[in-house]
């Protein structure tokens, strides 16, 4: 759906015309069907990207395009559902008034308007804040309503900057499933977003960003596996103590406040030869779990210190 060619933009300083990457050379594809992470430091160049794909900046070289076409080209005869990193609406607005104005501009046919207000209102828990002013909103609350807003039309692709920052752990857990429903053959959804768990969880693959450039393009959900040669961090607990540890695990260290519990890190295979030597030697494992994901230690990898 999405295609980028060396994709570079950089922005010129106003006091003494210093040139800066923001993004340096991209290439790659994004497709219908697929949810695609976003991740990076600040600064790796996530919110170019996005203004990019929306249309509201132009590349310095390379090309992005949307189906064939320039995406301003391609956002103003499909439309999009975007949610900004800040929600900006209107203060004075009452919540249901927005949400009526929003559905007008995602091109819900007249007669329906009224039914996919309703139906935005009860989905993200507002219809008991139906009348209050968007200024007087909690910031969970206007969370939500941008995300209502951004998802009030029928849209083939899906922008979502940060869309969990301010929701509470139930409403994160909700926006879980509303990403599930949001999957059809036919849509692109793009989640940029710091929560590198909720990537984990939600997006078939993530790209990693950092200083402009895609580091990594890392396959996430269930059965995903870190890249070779990637460390990843373990807790190990034994029963008790066990002499072989040391030699097994050089680098474990203990870990604080508990018995007989350790952090060791390695790659996979080396971290599964030296669990089934352990093993071997008679020690009694109770628990062998990722200290982070998959994707936390493929970002770790990716950006070192700046992570």
């Amino acid at each position: 759906m999405i295609e980028l060619q060396g994709l570079s933009k950089t922005y010129r300083s106003l006091l003494g015309g210093r040139v800066v990457p923001a993004l340096d050379d991209l290439t790659l594809t994004l497709a219908r069907g697929e949810v695609v992470g976003v991740a990076g430091p600040n600064g790796a160049g996530k919110t170019t990207l996005i203004s990019l794909l929306l249309g509201y900046l132009f590349p310095t070289r390379g090309t992005l395009l949307v189906e064939g076409a320039p995406p301003r080209t391609w956002v103003e005869r499909h439309g999009v559902g975007y949610l900004a990193e800040l929600v900006a609406i209107p203060g004075h607005w009452a919540v249901d008034a927005a949400l009526r104005r929003y559905a007008v501009l995602a091109q819900v046919p007249a007669q329906r308007v009224p039914e996919r207000v309703e139906a935005l209102l009860r989905d993200f828990g507002l219809a008991d804040q139906r009348t209050k002013r968007v200024r007087e909103l909690s910031k969970g609350n206007l969370q939500r309503l941008g995300l209502a807003q951004a998802l009030a039309g029928d849209n083939d692709l899906v922008v979502l900057d940060e869309p969990t920052h301010g929701l509470d752990p139930l409403w994160t857990q909700r926006f879980r499933d509303t990403v599930r429903d949001l999957r059809r053959p036919s849509r692109l959804i793009l989640i940029a977003s710091h929560n590198l768990d909720e990537l984990e969880r939600l997006a078939d693959r993530v790209l990693i960003l950092h200083l402009g450039r895609v580091e990594r393009i890392v396959a996430a959900g269930a059965g995903a596996m870190p890249s070779a040669g990637v460390e990843v961090a373990y807790r190990l607990a034994l029963a008790a103590a066990h002499p072989a540890l040391a030699r097994v695990f050089p680098g474990a260290a203990p870990i604080e406040g508990r018995q007989a519990e350790w952090r060791v890190r390695g790659d996979l295979e080396a971290l599964n030869r030296g669990l089934a030597e352990l093993l071997s030697a008679g020690a009694v494992v109770t628990a062998f779990a990722p200290e982070e994901s998959r994707l936390e230690s493929e970002f770790r990898a990716a950006v070192g210190g700046d992570a």
